[in-house]
């Protein structure tokens, strides 16, 4: 039974791989192998040998000698507690997911543009690079590369030119969602799943992330596709609501305010995300009452309210496919970690491996192992890279390892378009072809990717 639901979770993952080619959203092929993989567990029960107790990261002793109903009743305990930490994650996305929505109902992102007050392509690929890692850090990489390259398009009329400027932006949103508990959702799995703390992270991975945004973005300026300057025409677009500026600096302080309200109670991250997302419901909807006010006359204004409010709306832009992929990746890992499967595959891992890391604790941390996580990340997706590595290591709070999983699988997907959240958005935005990111952005990733490791190697024995 337990090589029927690895089937089921490798088909399953080859089929997320390939959802270009098989033209198949793959929300589809998370949620099937969840359901039958627990279905398969539920099913195949007495056959298992061992169960692992995600709890306290260890096997669970006398399994096999457990009788039918205790079995049935410690895998019942087991889905709850995996769907209580996947939950967490996913209504804090759309706690985050729902604030950047509402800051673009006021067309709060409008702002960013008006800082682009030059025409040399260089110029502007570092003012791009640096928005795209300084947002991405804030409002998550997926987010930042959407905002980024809407702004993009009404500033770079030539596609041929705003495709390069695409490719270095995933790189940059990449590498700025790395250092921030809420800049990318493997981060995000790391931080609320006790491995990272927001001060360490920020400390560790900073620098290298910086430097993984700053090598390919200097090399590319050099480039003959960013020299010279742009036919950028000349627009005195003002933003179209008076309250564009206020919701974008309420909405981004709403959200950096999580991880502080986070450090002060002790509370899970979504509390403090759902706390942020009403305060700025509360604006939103005072400014969308006081817009109506002013146009339209007393009679008419409940009405264009409850039409227009900017909470429901918002509500109905998020992005619940994404959501619902999460839901079904997670806790299809969840499957395996369940088993032990993952668990054992960690200790295969270990011993088969050259171990080139430093030893800590008595315990010996392959740089090798995270390394190629990285490299795999940009093959397939890294939140299941992610999820896996949680089941497979056991290490405590701040571990160097956390940290470093954390870079490689953040950055490490910029190396193909289709390797991270930010890239396939950007691919849908802009067209671009699978094998001219390859030939042209992917050996600059690499470059980003491999100096920021190198960074990290060297700085963290600093901390």
């Amino acid at each position: 039974m337990e090589a029927a639901i690895i089937l089921v979770f490798v088909m399953g993952y080859l089929a997320i791989t390939l959802e270009h080619n098989l033209k198949i959203d793959k929300l589809i092929p998370a949620l099937v192998m969840m359901a039958i993989s627990w279905a398969l567990i539920s099913l195949g029960i007495d056959s298992f040998s061992g169960w692992f107790d995600s709890a306290n990261h260890g096997l669970v002793e006398g399994f096999s000698s457990l009788n039918h109903e205790s079995k049935m009743h410690l895998m019942e305990e087991t889905l709850l507690h995996h769907l209580g930490k996947t939950a967490e994650i996913l209504v804090f996305l759309l706690g985050a997911m729902t604030i950047v929505e509402i800051i673009d109902y006021f067309d709060g992102f409008s702002t960013i543009k008006s800082f682009i007050k030059t025409k040399k392509k260089s110029k502007i690929l570092w003012i791009f690079s640096i928005l795209a890692f300084i947002l991405s850090a804030i409002i998550d990489n997926l987010t930042a590369t959407i905002v980024l390259i809407s702004i993009l398009q009404k500033i770079v009329k030539d596609r041929n030119v705003r495709i390069w400027y695409a490719g270095l932006i995933i790189i940059a949103a990449n590498a700025g969602g790395a250092f921030s508990p809420i800049g990318d959702v493997t981060t995000t799995m790391l931080w609320i799943g006790g491995k990272v703390s927001t001060g360490h992270l920020f400390g560790y991975l900073f620098l290298p992330s910086l430097v993984c945004m700053v090598v390919p973005a200097l090399i590319a300026s050099f480039l003959p596709a960013f020299k010279g300057e742009l036919d950028i025409e000349e627009e005195d677009e003002k933003p179209k609501s008076e309250f564009a500026t206020t919701m974008l600096y309420l909405g981004l302080g709403a959200i950096i305010f999580v991880p502080i309200f986070k450090v002060f109670t002790h509370l899970p991250p979504y509390v403090g995300m759902m706390l942020s997302l009403g305060v700025v419901a509360i604006f939103a909807e005072i400014y969308s009452s006081a817009k109506f006010s002013m146009s339209d006359s007393d009679s008419a204004e409940s009405d264009a309210h409850a039409h227009h409010s900017p909470v429901h709306h918002s509500l109905s832009k998020i992005e619940l496919p994404s959501i619902l992929f999460f839901l079904g990746i997670l806790m299809a890992v969840a499957a395996l970690e369940s088993l032990g499967t993952l668990f054992g595959f960690a200790s295969t891992l270990k011993e088969s491996i050259p171990m080139i890391g430093t030893e800590m604790e008595g315990t010996k941390i392959s740089d090798l192992v995270v390394l190629l996580l990285g490299v795999g990340s940009a093959v397939i997706d890294n939140v299941p890279l992610v999820a896996a590595s949680l089941g497979m290591f056991s290490e405590g709070l701040d571990d160097q390892l956390w940290h470093f999983i954390a870079y490689s699988a953040g950055t490490g997907g910029s190396m193909l378009i289709i390797g991270s959240a930010a890239g396939v958005v950007a691919m849908g935005m802009e067209k671009i072809d699978f094998f001219w990111y390859i030939k042209k952005i992917s050996w600059l990733a690499l470059v980003g990717f491999l100096a920021g490791a190198l960074v990290f190697l060297i700085t963290r024995t600093l901390f």
